[in-house]
């Protein structure tokens, strides 16, 4: 049974550091594509930790995470890309709340696939058009730029998404559901 989203408890708010730190420390990582825009594999991360702990911790991490990339990579933070990766942790998330949802226990269902890649396609969709409002309105960032930069930024994470983050939470949940046929012999 999974626990409530809200109950934060030790367990959760080591997995939000882990996924931060992980997310943080992996996220200037990447082959340039754009004007400050790479192709990023730590984005496979808030698939994997939205996937297995649900939307709040996705969100939190991807925030904090971002927050540590920014500052480790530039030393200033831009509040709009980190609001955006904790959108983006968030929507990915939101498969945990599915009903027969539980790659800790190897049950993963054709559907649940489905859902994933959708919720995960437009979370990121979403949290780049965030950011780039954000940019635009509170940043004063040129709108042309901007266009190019959400563009690759959503083409290179829905890849990385669908290459990285949804073949790792299903080999997970596969390598769980042979664990889980064992039995114990007295």
């Amino acid at each position: 049974m999974k626990k409530s989203l809200f109950q934060l408890n030790t367990k959760t708010v080591v997995t939000i550091g882990i996924c931060a730190a992980l997310y943080g420390a992996t996220g200037f990582i990447g082959v340039p594509i754009g004007p400050d825009t790479s192709l990023r594999p730590a984005i496979a991360l808030l698939a994997i930790f939205g996937a297995l702990f649900g939307p709040v911790v996705g969100f939190t991490a991807g925030f904090i995470g971002h927050v540590l990339t920014d500052l480790l990579t530039s030393g200033m933070v831009w509040w709009g890309w980190a609001l955006g990766s904790a959108l983006t942790g968030a929507f990915m998330g939101i498969i945990y709340l599915y009903k027969g949802f539980d790659p800790l226990a190897g049950l993963v269902k054709s559907k649940h696939i489905g859902f994933f890649a959708v919720y995960g396609i437009v979370g990121i969709i979403l949290s780049l058009l965030f950011s780039w409002w954000f940019d635009i309105t509170f940043m004063g960032e040129p709108s042309d730029k901007l266009v190019i930069q959400v563009s690759l930024a959503s083409l290179s994470n829905i890849a990385v998404f669908v290459v990285l983050g949804i073949p790792a939470v299903l080999g997970y949940a596969k390598r769980n559901r042979k664990a889980s046929n064992l039995s114990v012999n007295e």
